[in-house]
């Protein structure tokens, strides 16, 4: 059972809703005994999932591996095959490049010094960051088999690398099984369903981030404190879901083709290019907005509800 206010706060009707996403604002807000739906200044806009850093090494480089040091290190070491998983950061995840790491976190200490190469390299970690410069790296240099930050979550997420050519229509952004560590060259939303997929592929969301991400040179720098948590999301619209089905087996029919492959505006895949354009005209319907928007109208009605948004919290928070 969910409550739905009026926005005055005057009063508010009960209702069953499946799959309730409380996209509705300004028209409604909503909250139910055991979770608030009402964002506070700081927070994501909505209840979508959060994004999240990737995991972060700083090691330098000796927890990652190459598919050569990979194999090289199976073959002198074979009691290391468990404590390697694959590694992606924005270029191999963009260029569909393989790369791997030592991933020790449940590693016992007894198994580690059996392992001659990997303790030579957690040695190699230790002695990096003992030599920062800065403190908090110098810090980790206690735990040198682990990475310094880990976000890595145990379910499925969606992955968005952090940078990307400005070149692209599309940010690439896709699902990534949860043996797969997520390096902090990315961002990542676990728990992200298709209705979240689709709104963040789609033409709407493209520029809202071409007006507020930050730039490297030319490329996209994309933010999850000023871009995805500051995005007004649409009323949720179950056609999204169906569109964003269609992108995700466009793509599947080319399991060879990275995704700089695939979102080459000059040769980007017919039906990849008419799968997204349906998702596009979805989102834009879930908006209520005309399809034949241009890019700027399209940012100034983001940033009006955007508005809208900032206007609630303060008065919310005045009461």
């Amino acid at each position: 059972m969910v409550k739905l206010y009026d926005e005055d706060m005057t009063g508010y009707i009960e209702v069953e809703v499946k799959d309730f996403y409380c996209n509705d604002y300004p028209n409604h807000f909503a909250r139910t005994g055991k979770q608030t739906y009402v964002r506070w200044l700081g927070e994501e806009i909505y209840t979508v999932p959060r994004m999240l850093f990737g995991s972060m090494p700083r090691d330098g480089g000796n927890l990652l591996l190459s598919p050569e040091e990979r194999d090289e290190l199976i073959a002198k070491n074979p009691t290391a095959a468990k404590w390697i998983r694959p590694f992606v950061g924005a270029r191999e995840f963009i260029h569909k490049l393989p790369r791997y790491c030592l991933w020790l976190v449940d590693c016992p200490p007894n198994e580690l010094r059996r392992m001659p190469l990997v303790y030579q390299r957690v040695q190699a970690v230790r002695d990096f960051r003992l030599a920062s410069k800065a403190e908090p790296t110098r810090k980790f240099a206690a735990t040198p088999w682990l990475f310094c930050q880990i976000a890595q979550p145990t379910t499925n997420y969606l992955l968005f690398p952090r940078h990307s050519s400005e070149r692209r229509e599309y940010i690439p952004i896709g699902y990534m099984d949860a043996n797969i560590i997520c390096g902090d060259a990315n961002l990542m939303v676990p728990g992200a369903m298709y209705w979240h997929f689709g709104v963040l592929t789609s033409y709407p969301h493209m520029a809202w981030m071409r007006a507020t991400c930050g730039r490297l040179k030319s490329d996209y720098r994309y933010s999850a404190d000023v871009v995805y948590n500051n995005f007004p999301w649409p009323p949720f619209n179950r056609e999204v879901e169906l569109t964003a089905a269609e992108i995700l087996f466009a793509r599947s029919k080319y399991p060879d083709a990275s995704f700089a492959d695939l979102y080459d505006p000059l040769i980007m895949p017919k039906d990849l290019r008419k799968a997204h354009a349906a998702n596009d005209r979805a989102v834009l319907e879930a908006y209520d907005l005309p399809l034949n928007i241009t890019e700027e109208q399209l940012q100034k009605e983001l940033f009006k509800m955007y508005k809208s948004l900032r206007d609630f919290d303060e008065f919310y928070q005045s009461l």
